[in-house]
C-alpha cells in the first residue's frame, strides 16, 4: 500500500495540490509481525498499569468499578483470557510492537519522499490511529470502553509552514475534526452535516470558542456481547460514564486528581449535582444526534472469514 502511494505521488499532476490517504491495518489483532521484525522485542516486558490487578472483592468495594468490568477480565477482551488464547500480556504486546515496525517503516518512507521532493515543510501530515487501545488498564485489553486509554486516539500533526511543532495541544480535538481540517487547508467550506471543526486554529494556538467537552457512544455488538452500550461525557476535569441495558454502577472520575480512573466517585454526596448536570448534558446530546435510537445489528461470520450484516431490528 505504501508503494502504491509513493507511485501515485510520483505520477501526480505536479501543478496541482494533492491529497493522499494511506491506511494500514497491520496493527490489528491477531498481531503478526513481518519476518524481518520477528523476535526484535522478544523477552521484553511492559510496566503494568496501576489499575491492572485491582480485581479482588475488597478492592472492588473500595474502587466501586462496575461489575461488568470485573467480569470482562476473564473474557475475550480481558487480561486473563486474551482473545480466547492461552497467552500472556507481555507476549501480545511484543507481537503488537513488532507488527507496528512495518507501519513505522512505511511512514518513514512517506516522510523521506516528502523531504526528497522539498515538500516536507509545506505538506500537512496527519498520523493517527482509528481508536485507542488498552494494555491491562482495569484488567482490560482492546477497545470498546470509555476509559482514557480507549477513548483517546493517538494523533500527530506536522506542517511547519502553518504552525510550530514540538508542543502538545491540550484542547479537545476529535476524529470528526480531521475532514473539516483538510477542507480548511484546501479552502473548501465545510458541509453543514459535518459535526467537527477545523483544528488549524488550535494548532496555531487559538483556543477561543473551541469545545469544552466531548461526548462518547458505543453500542453493544452481537459479536462482542461482553461490553455493554456505553455513553459518556468528558470535560477537562471530569468524566461521567453511563451504561445502558444492564443493572450496574455508572461512573464518575476526577481526571485531574485521578488520571488513572481508579476511584469511581459517583456515590459521593458532594458530586450529586455534578452527576445530574453531566447526565442532562449527555442525554440532550443523545437526543440531538439521534443516539437514543440504539441499533441492534446481528452479524454472521462465515467459516472463510467474511461477515454478513443483517437488517437492524
Amino acid at each position: 500500500m505504501t508503494k502504491h502511494t509513493l507511485e501515485w505521488l510520483d505520477n501526480r499532476d505536479k501543478n496541482k495540490p494533492f491529497f493522499a490517504y494511506l491506511s494500514h491495518k497491520a496493527v490489528h489483532a491477531a498481531f503478526k509481525p513481518a519476518k524481518r521484525h520477528k523476535g526484535m522485542y522478544i523477552g521484553k516486558k511492559i510496566v503494568r498499569p496501576k489499575t491492572f490487578a485491582q480485581t479482588s472483592t475488597d478492592e472492588y468495594k473500595k474502587l466501586k468499578w462496575p461489575e461488568w468490568v470485573k467480569a470482562q477480565r476473564h473474557s475475550w477482551h480481558g487480561v486473563d483470557y486474551m482473545y480466547h488464547q492461552k497467552t500472556d500480556l507481555d507476549s501480545v504486546v511484543v507481537d503488537y510492537n513488532e507488527t507496528l515496525m512495518g507501519v513505522d517503516e512505511s511512514i518513514g518512507s512517506v516522510l523521506d519522499w516528502l523531504k526528497a521532493n522539498n515538500l516536507d515543510e509545506s505538506t500537512l501530515v496527519i498520523y493517527m490511529g482509528d481508536n485507542g487501545f488498552s494494555w491491562g488498564e482495569h484488567g482490560l485489553i482492546d477497545k470498546r470502553h470509555a476509559y482514557e486509554e480507549s477513548i483517546k486516539v493517538p494523533m500527530l500533526i506536522h506542517c511547519p509552514e502553518l504552525f510550530e511543532g514540538g508542543a502538545s495541544i491540550n484542547s479537545m480535538v476529535q476524529n470528526i475534526d480531521i475532514a473539516p481540517t483538510i477542507l480548511d487547508c484546501a479552502n473548501v467550506e465545510k458541509p453543514d452535516y459535518m459535526p467537527g471543526g477545523s483544528m488549524l486554529q488550535v494548532l496555531k494556538g487559538d483556543t477561543k470558542n473551541w469545545r469544552k467537552k466531548i461526548f462518547y457512544e458505543y453500542f453493544w455488538e452481537y459479536d462482542f456481547p461482553m461490553t455493554p452500550t456505553v455513553f459518556a461525557v468528558r470535560t477537562d476535569k471530569y468524566k461521567y460514564i453511563r451504561y445502558y441495558g444492564l443493572w450496574d454502577s455508572n461512573e464518575l472520575y476526577d481526571l485531574e486528581n485521578d488520571p488513572d480512573e481508579m476511584y469511581n466517585i459517583i456515590e459521593k454526596p458532594e458530586h450529586q449535582e455534578l452527576v445530574k448536570s453531566l447526565a442532562s448534558e449527555l442525554y440532550d446530546w443523545l437526543e440531538e444526534t439521534k443516539g437514543m435510537n440504539v441499533p441492534l445489528k446481528r452479524t454472521i461470520k462465515y467459516p472463510w472469514g467474511d461477515y454478513k450484516y443483517e437488517k437492524q431490528y
